[in-house]
């Protein structure tokens, strides 16, 4: 995807359009979406890192680290989800095709690491704004809002 950023471009716009698509489509929850985005981010960054550690190349940390959250403050949210409730009511099979998704449209477009996490990192800023807002486990279950400009 990086022989030219025109390529570069509509790649990230092929992988935008095709995510979008598919959380309205499956009408996926916030949960799901961003234990999802974590896994591959987390991924992603594993391996940027031993690259790092190895070539000595520098990245800007808009692709190293979470972009921050902007969010006014709703008071002190001192919820508490059973997570254990939460994983078995998640739907392994409904996120399995969202990843699987990511990783084929990563390979498609050719994504290098770094553009990888570019795209990413925008779906993971949206999700960890939502869930900050969560006050209570069926928000989590709720469908991940994305915005109409999106």
């Amino acid at each position: 995807m990086s022989d030219t950023p025109d390529a570069a471009v509509e790649g990230m716009v092929t992988m935008q359009e095709r995510v979008v698509n598919l959380i309205n489509q499956l009408n996926m929850p916030l949960i799901e979406v961003s234990l999802v985005v974590g896994r591959h981010i987390a991924g992603l960054s594993r391996s940027l890192d031993a690259h790092i550690e190895a070539s000595g190349q520098a990245f800007s940390e808009r692709i190293t680290a979470p972009w921050p959250i902007e969010e006014s403050s709703q008071g002190d949210v001192s919820a508490t989800f059973d997570l254990e409730k939460v994983f078995k009511i998640i739907d392994e099979d409904r996120m399995d095709i969202l990843s699987t998704l990511i990783r084929v449209t990563l390979v498609e477009i050719e994504a290098t690491l770094a553009e990888g996490l570019l795209a990413l990192r925008p779906w993971e800023a949206l999700s960890r704004a939502q869930l900050s807002r969560a006050q209570g486990p069926g928000q989590l279950f709720s469908p991940l809002e994305i915005p109409e400009d999106w």
